[in-house]
Formats: structure tokens, C-alpha cells, sequence
């Protein structure tokens, strides 16, 4: 099939956090035999901050959005795909992308990477622009949410609402040998954001307090102005291809997650996999449905406030540290590439288109 998606980049992490999960599954469904276009605005210098050269496996259009006339003059380039796909998020003319995709006479989707906080947007608000198309797509997908998520959407209208899951191509992401300036006892990778700065203070920057004799490192773009404690290292952005090195490197990583997935539950980030996928020992905070994709105290640790945090890391031994790392490694490698989530996502559209 021919599968146009309009999202926020495929080619740049910049300020993307959902971009390795859109490099995973669309690399998947080319190797299945799917020709995919995939459309990104040009917008909040992700340009000029590439990771990846334009892929092999998918054709990449960057079109300038500075008007709607722009946008839509892009959109109808993608009339004659057999799926047209417009994924939450893009940043730039949302709304207009929303609706414009409708009008193209293919098989809709709209690909939802952030479904707690979209669905609480529309749950808010019943004039929200989307809330009145969402009847009109063909199929709702989501990275996360379980069935409160599809129960939701099918609440407010979505013909149908179906989940596939973040996940790992261990392709780009495996354990790699140590890199010194990653050198550190607990390790966080995440962006500054507004709906995860608060738990961020808890579960990181409490817990460098309470162990002023380990050493945190904090990669992510937007915390320069940020007051942290002296046993705090800062790194700004890193980019993909050093993910692999800051998740292997220290003694244990840390996942934050965002307040809405939280409090929906069966919402793993990206990272969880990524930092599994590495063989890494990971922590993450508490939320609903963890253990459908790692085991507690046997592949990943779990702390409900930043207290258990520092306890946890001061309790760990590198022996029991690898042999956690390892164990998640397994698990994902099992059931959770992006292989797996490829293979589900062409069932789901060849049923239906």
C-alpha cells in the first residue's frame, strides 16, 4: 500500500520525542513491502537539527507552513495514497492538517502519540475543532492508553480506536560499551515540558538530593535555567546517536513520565523500551500497567516518589544492576520491537483497507 503520514519530523529528534516511534514502525512496514511518504512541517529548527540523512526506507517531504494556504497546497500532494495518516502533534497548523486530510478520498487514520492529553483536551472542551472530525476518520491508533484510551475515544466518536505500542528496533538502539562522559550512578533523558516538570523535580532532582554522594547526569534540551543540585551534571540535547552510550553507560536510568499518562495508565514512553532495549537498569516511576511490558524487581525497578528512588539506587550493585538490564533486554527483544509492532499495524490496515 501507499501510506502518506503528515507528522512533526521523521528525520530530526529535535524537541521530538515521538520520532524514534515513527522511525520504528514506518521502517517496519517498508520492510513489509509498503511504500510510505512521510510529510514534516518545516518548524522549530528540527532542520537544522537532523539526526538522520533522508531514509532508505521512506520518502521524506519538508514543506514550508507559514500560511494554511501552504498546508493544504501540501496535503493535496498526497491525494491517491491508499492510507493517509495524520498523527497528533505536528506543531505547526494542526487543525488545518485535521481537517484538510479528510478531503483526500483515502483510508484516514489519525495516529495519536499523545492520547491522555488529546482526549482530556476534547473531554474539556465540546467545541474543540477535532472533537467534531474525529467521527469522520476511518480508525483512531495510539502509542499507548490500553483500553481506557480506546474506551474514550470511542466515547467521543472514533469509529474505531486501536493501540500499538511504543517499542525498540535494536538496530539503533542495543548495549554499547561505556563513554566516559556519561560516567554517572542515575541518568535521565527527557525534555523540559510542563506536564513532567513537576514529577521530574520529585523523582530526579529530590532523589539527588537525598544521595549527595552519587552523581546524576540530566541530558534533555530547556533546563539551563533550571536551579539543580551540585551533584547534578547538565548535557542539553543529545541527540540519537548517542542514546545508546547514555543508556549503557550508567549504573542505573531513569524514566519520568508525563502527568496525563500517568493518570491514565498503559502509557510507556519510548524511552522505557529504548532504555531495555540498551540493557540498561532502569527505574521509572509508578503508573498503572507496567507490568504488562516489564516485570517489577525482576526487569525494571519501580519508585513512587523520589525517596524511593535514592533508595533504590542506594541499594543496587552493579551484579544485580546487569542482571536487571539483561532481563528487560530479554523481554523487549521477545515482544516489543518495532518488528512486532510493524507486523500489527499492516494486519490492522489490510483488514480494512
Amino acid at each position: 500500500m501507499k501510506i502518506s503520514f503528515f507528522g512533526s519530523s521523521l528525520v530530526s529528534a529535535w524537541w521530538n520525542g515521538s520520532c524514534t516511534y515513527y522511525r520504528g514502525v514506518i521502517r517496519g512496514l517498508h520492510e513489509l513491502g509498503h511504500e510510505v511518504t512521510f510529510y514534516e512541517p518545516i518548524a522549530y529548527e528540527r532542520q537544522q537539527h537532523r539526526d538522520i540523512p533522508d531514509p532508505d526506507w521512506a520518502r521524506v517531504v519538508i514543506y514550508e507552513a507559514q500560511d494554511e494556504a501552504q498546508v493544504r497546497s501540501t496535503v493535496e500532494r498526497a491525494k491517491g495514497a491508499d492510507v493517509v495518516v495524520k498523527t497528533s502533534g505536528v506543531g505547526v497548523f494542526d487543525d488545518v492538517l485535521e481537517d484538510a486530510v479528510l478531503g483526500l478520498g483515502s483510508y484516514t487514520v489519525f495516529w495519536d502519540v499523545d492520547a491522555p492529553a488529546t482526549l482530556s483536551r476534547m473531554e474539556g472542551d465540546t467545541s474543540d475543532s477535532f472533537r467534531a472530525l474525529l467521527p469522520s476518520y476511518d480508525l483512531v491508533l495510539t502509542y499507548g492508553g490500553g483500553d481506557p484510551v480506546v474506551r474514550r475515544y470511542t466515547e467521543l466518536g472514533a469509529k474505531e480506536c486501536l493501540v500499538v505500542y511504543n517499542a525498540v528496533d535494536p538496530t539503533t538502539h542495543h548495549t554499547v560499551g561505556p563513554e566516559p562522559r556519561f560516567t554517572a550512578d542515575l541518568a535521565l533523558l527527557a525534555n523540559r515540558l510542563p506536564d513532567r516538570e513537576e514529577r521530574i523535580e520529585e523523582f530526579f532532582l529530590r532523589a539527588a538530593s537525598l544521595s549527595p554522594d552519587r552523581t546524576f547526569l540530566l541530558g534533555g534540551n530547556g533546563w539551563d535555567d533550571k536551579p539543580m543540585p551540585s551533584n547534578v551534571r547538565r548535557l542539553g540535547h543529545i541527540g540519537t546517536a548517542d542514546h545508546n552510550a547514555f543508556n549503557s553507560t550508567p549504573l542505573t536510568v531513569l524514566n519520568v513520565t508525563r502527568d496525563s499518562m500517568v493518570a491514565n495508565g498503559w502509557s510507556p514512553a519510548t524511552r522505557v523500551f529504548e532504555v531495555a532495549g540498551a540493557g540498561a537498569c532502569q527505574i521509572t516511576d509508578a503508573w498503572e500497567g507496567i507490568e504488562d511490558f516489564l516485570t517489577p524487581d525482576r526487569e525494571v525497578l519501580v519508585a513512587h516518589d523520589g525517596k524511593e528512588v535514592a533508595e533504590h539506587l542506594a541499594a543496587i550493585e552493579p551484579l544485580r544492576a546487569k542482571e536487571l538490564g539483561e532481563a528487560a533486554q530479554k523481554r523487549v527483544l521477545a515482544g516489543h520491537t518495532y518488528t512486532h509492532r510493524a507486523v500489527q499495524t499492516d494486519q490492522i490496515l489490510r483488514r480494512r483497507v
